[in-house]
């Protein structure tokens, strides 16, 4: 197992509290079979994206998205098929899955769509008006007092 140091990243971030985390589940992520049902992620816009997810043979009904703080899981339970079918060749998997994305604070899910045996969600980044980048102003000359000081200097 690679270990990681960290102490010069860890050296120019603030407020970071959950940067550990991130690296256990990458790490986690790297062990674990991950690849059914196969997924797409693309950036369509700006602030927007769309995760596109292979779900062939699943109809509606057998799917499951639920967004919990910052985690979206979609989640696919194969109802069994009234009939018995004799397959000679079985390609398409219809076993039952749990996918889990990690987003980010400002990420919400906008819709989901099943078109073609792919379920499409929409996600779009929603930046609070606090978090928008700002320029700070840079001005010369002395330091002006802090405000309990400015009313000391008034009395």
């Amino acid at each position: 197992m690679r270990t990681q140091i960290l102490t010069p990243l860890l050296r120019s971030t603030v407020g970071f509290d959950r940067f550990d985390r991130l690296f256990d589940a990458v790490n986690r992520a790297d062990r674990v079979n991950n690849s059914y049902p196969p997924h797409n992620i693309e950036k369509i816009g700006e602030n927007a994206y769309r995760i596109s997810m292979a779900v062939a043979g699943f109809t509606e009904d057998e799917l499951d998205i639920t967004q919990r703080e910052n985690q979206l899981v979609i989640t696919g339970t194969a109802k069994p098929r009234d009939t018995e079918d004799t397959y000679l060749h079985r390609g398409i998997a219809r076993r039952n899955f749990e996918r889990r994305f990690d987003l980010d604070d400002t990420i919400e899910v906008t819709g989901a769509r099943l078109d073609h045996g792919l379920l499409h969600v929409e996600l779009v980044r929603e930046i609070p008006e606090a978090q928008r980048p700002r320029q700070i102003g840079i001005t010369a000359g002395p330091a002006k007092p802090a405000v309990e000081d400015q009313d000391k200097v008034a009395a």
